[in-house]
């Protein structure tokens, strides 16, 4: 049995790259996380993920990003970066992840 490597920052690149392809459409971000879904494992980088979706990029103990002000490591379609009202953060939190 060979062992699969783990490579969180593959992964975060991953997922900045589409998600700033994708834009600002909140549908075309789903849609994006929907399909990589099937490709890519949500459940082994379930933190990693969560980071990227909240704050933007990969965060570090203690709530630093790992980013190094890079920005192809980072993105700005995330709930730290959304309007500060009540239907853009529920927007954020409706976009849906399945995976396929």
């Amino acid at each position: 049995d060979e062992k699969e490597k783990f490579e969180p920052t593959v992964f975060r690149d991953t997922i900045v790259q589409g998600l700033n392809e994708a834009g600002s459409d909140l549908e075309a971000i789903a849609k994006f996380l929907d399909a990589t879904g099937s490709r890519l494992d949500y459940r082994r980088y379930a933190d990693t993920l969560f980071d990227i979706l909240v704050a933007g990029s990969m965060l570090a103990p203690g709530g630093t990003r790992i980013d190094d002000n890079d920005k192809t490591k980072m993105t700005s379609h995330c709930v730290f970066f959304a309007e500060e009202d009540h239907d853009a953060i529920r927007n954020y939190a409706q976009v849906r992840i399945i995976k396929g």
